[in-house]
């Protein structure tokens, strides 16, 4: 347990970091066990506020427990919850399963382009009405210059080229062999005008790290991760076309943590129920170098 304290007391501090040095930032949280986490660090290291928006990118395919999840989480912490998506492509019906893009054009247009124009304040924004848990049209059109992602270096590969502050352009293209170095915990803050920023907290954890701080904290997580008595569940999550259940019996986070500590899934990529990851080699570093998480 000594690990996971060092791992908060780095992912707070990174936190407060962006905090302090980039103005009108965002946290994007889709929904997944990695976010949540990050979602909770940011409510440890701001004292149970979290002081930035957070935002949803809906791709109108997600599982609908997700959608649920979010919302009833977002009431429960009053949090700031903003979400955006591709339009123009939803009412064109220019997606995979309409059968006129691929997985991972449908990826791209999905997610990415949504994400970027989302951030940007181009495309329309979502904000939650407490008052009456709906979402209405965001006034606020102003670009997130900065945003917080909860992605880890060991889930998957282009992930693993990450820095904690890692410099995008105006667009959100991602030059992967441009980046600032990171060493003895010296980490670059000052960017030109314009570059935009992402910020990784979590890039050390790995899987297990995750769900033992879950099991530690006790956060809640969406119940797509266990065992429903079908002998499998979700081990990462996103749209329903293209996400799928891994062959297993844990039905709580300890059964889960169990797996994992006992090699179950040693030789099986954490992402392998993600069918968009198998249909175009490297294309997931094509995405993020055009803007997506």
């Amino acid at each position: 347990m000594e690990q996971l304290k060092k791992l908060e007391s780095q992912s707070v501090y990174i936190l407060r970091e962006a905090y302090h040095h980039f103005r009108n930032l965002a946290m994007l949280w889709s929904i997944g066990k990695d976010s949540t986490v990050l979602l909770w660090l940011a409510r440890k290291a701001f004292f149970g506020h979290v002081p930035f928006p957070l935002v949803h990118i809906d791709t109108h395919f997600k599982i609908p427990e997700m959608i649920e999840y979010r919302d009833q989480l977002a009431r429960k912490w009053k949090l700031n919850m903003i979400y955006g998506q591709n339009e123009e492509a939803l009412r064109e019906q220019r997606t995979f399963p309409a059968g006129k893009l691929t997985r991972v054009e449908c990826c791209k247009t999905l997610k990415t382009d949504a994400l970027v124009n989302t951030l940007s304040g181009k495309w329309p924004r979502y904000r939650m009405d407490h008052s009456t848990g709906q979402y209405l049209p965001d006034k606020n059109t102003e670009p997130y210059t900065g945003v917080i992602v909860g992605a880890r270096a060991d889930e998957e590969g282009s992930r693993s080229k990450e820095r904690y502050f890692s410099p995008r352009d105006k667009e959100s293209n991602w030059e992967v062999a441009d980046q600032p170095p990171e060493l003895w915990n010296q980490f670059k803050t000052d960017f030109a005008p314009g570059t935009h920023i992402r910020v990784h907290p979590l890039l050390d954890w790995t899987e297990l790290n995750i769900w033992e701080y879950i099991e530690r904290e006790k956060i809640p997580v969406v119940p797509l991760y266990f065992d429903q008595g079908k002998g499998e569940r979700f081990r990462s999550l996103g749209c329903y076309p293209c996400t799928f259940p891994v062959k297993s019996t844990a039905k709580n986070v300890k059964e889960i943590i169990e797996e994992l500590r006992g090699g179950k899934f040693r030789n099986v990529a954490e992402r392998s129920g993600r069918a968009q990851d198998k249909e175009d080699r490297g294309g997931l570093e094509t995405l993020r170098r055009e803007g997506y998480m």
